[in-house]
């Protein structure tokens, strides 16, 4: 739950403008196809990739 709060209180300063599926090597439908996709803000599977 606070990581929520946190992660909102983040997005409305701009801490944070980019969604991880922006930059992870597994943004793609065949490789991802977890819910939260393409708007991630925290995910266990997270790879950075060469975007």
């Amino acid at each position: 739950m606070w990581w929520h709060v946190k992660n909102l209180f983040r997005r409305i300063l701009l801490l944070d403008p980019e969604f991880l599926c922006d930059t992870c090597k597994y943004d793609y439908p065949r490789a991802c196809t977890r819910p939260e996709r393409p708007n991630a803000m925290r995910c266990p599977d997270y790879r950075k990739g060469g975007k």
